[in-house]
């Protein structure tokens, strides 16, 4: 996957990993839009920031991504990369009495899961237009190793993403788009504050780990210590995913 003079969608771009993967790639010479719910935490972003252009946009709400699509045709008819990196997680207890864990799993699924399958379904046309294409689905470690305690639904949703960017993988490997998935483990963000987070990784390896994975067309990113606890928690490797469906 090329590296520059690629047309960039960012969601979640204002701060964290989606900041730092917008600071990378638009100082690689390609053209960046970030999208978050913020306004204002999109203003201090974007002046930061060089080549990259700002769509206040909730992922999680249809109209506005009906409205981000329309956007994105007519004004970017070139785009060719969408990283899904928005997120939402709630840290709790949920065998607790009155937690309400239905709603707040509902929240992380429709965000870290549904909205993503909406979006890419939206966009998938357009990327099947261009010569070279990608999808950046940014998952978790915590996909297949669950915390003991703090975030279960999280998880649980991450889980999900995991399993349907093998498939779309697997559907999309005849045309233009490259699909992959970004496994980052604790990672020092406001975002993962309340679990610790100034103990994690910093946000800029995330976003070179992804720019590497690109020059080397690395599906299925294992970001700082992910691999190791990956390979001793996940059954099947990508090859095994492969031969399931008959592709080796």
């Amino acid at each position: 996957m090329k590296t520059t003079n690629n047309t960039i969608l960012i969601t979640g771009g204002s701060a964290g990993i989606g900041f730092e993967m917008a600071k990378l790639f638009s100082e690689a010479g390609n053209q960046v839009i970030i999208t978050g719910r913020n306004k204002e935490r999109m203003d201090k972003a974007i002046a930061k920031l060089k080549n990259t252009t700002d769509i206040v946009s909730d992922v999680s709400n249809a109209e506005d991504v009906d409205s981000l699509v329309a956007q994105l045709q007519k004004d970017y008819p070139n785009l060719n990369v969408v990283i899904n990196n928005a997120g939402s997680a709630n840290y709790y207890d949920m065998t607790e009495p009155g937690i309400n864990a239905f709603e707040k799993a509902s929240e992380e699924i429709l965000t870290n899961y549904l909205s993503i399958i909406r979006l890419n379904e939206k966009l998938l046309p357009l990327l099947k237009q261009q010569p070279e294409a990608a999808i950046v689905n940014v998952s978790s470690i915590v996909a297949f190793a669950a915390r003991a305690n703090g975030l279960p639904t999280y998880g649980a949703s991450k889980a999900a993403l995991h399993s349907y960017t093998n498939s779309l993988r697997i559907m999309l490997e005849d045309t233009p788009v490259k699909v992959f998935e970004l496994m980052p483990p604790l990672v020092n963000t406001e975002f993962s504050a309340v679990i610790g987070g100034e103990n994690g990784i910093p946000p800029k390896q995330v976003a070179d780990d992804l720019l590497a994975a690109f020059e080397n067309n690395e599906y299925e990113i294992h970001v700082g210590n992910t691999a190791d606890i990956f390979n001793n928690f996940f059954p099947l490797s990508p090859k095994a995913v492969l031969a399931m469906n008959g592709k080796l």
